[in-house]
C-alpha cells in the first residue's frame, strides 16, 4: 500500500465540504487511515509551505491555513501512483484550469482558497506525513 497527505483547508471545512472530498476520495477505493481536524499553529503552516518561504504569497499561505480548522488525512491506496490519482482527483491548482468532475473544478470559486491540498510525489508525501503525523512517518 501506499500512503499520501491530503488536507482540507479552512474553505473547504468552513463550507462544510469534508464529507463531500473524502466521499470521493473512498469512491475512488482510497482509504483514510488518520485523520484529524486541527488547528494549524503559524510554525506548523510555515513548515508545510516552507518550499514558498520565498515567494510573495508566503504570507498569505499561512495566513489562510492559521484562519480556522483544517481536516488532515493520510490516504492510502494500492498503488503507487496514490498521489497522482488523488491529484487528478482533486484537479488543476487555478481553478479556472481546474475541470468539471473534480473537486476544484466543481466546488472551488477561487484559486487563493482551492479548498484540497494533496501532497506532489513520493517525497512530499513523505515529509508531509512526517510533518502532520509523525506515527505515520
Amino acid at each position: 500500500m501506499n500512503r499520501t497527505f491530503v488536507m482540507c483547508k479552512p474553505d473547504a471545512v468552513e463550507r462544510g465540504l469534508v464529507g463531500e472530498i473524502v466521499s470521493r476520495l473512498e469512491q475512488k477505493g482510497l482509504r483514510l487511515v488518520a485523520a484529524e481536524l486541527r488547528d494549524v499553529d503559524k510554525g506548523l503552516a510555515e513548515e508545510h509551505y516552507a518550499e514558498h518561504a520565498d515567494k510573495p504569497f508566503f504570507g498569505e499561505l499561512v495566513t489562510f491555513l492559521t484562519r480556522s480548522p483544517v481536516f488532515a488525512m493520510v490516504v492510502e491506496g494500492p498503488a503507487d501512483n496514490t498521489f497522482s490519482l488523488i491529484r487528478m482527483l482533486v484537479g488543476a491548482t487555478k481553478v479556472d484550469d481546474a475541470l468539471p468532475g473534480t473537486i476544484r473544478g466543481d466546488l472551488a470559486t477561487i484559486t487563493t482558497e482551492n479548498l484540497v491540498h494533496a501532497s506532489d510525489g513520493h517525497g512530499s508525501a513523505a515529509r508531509e506525513i512526517a510533518l502532520w503525523f509523525p506515527a505515520f512517518a
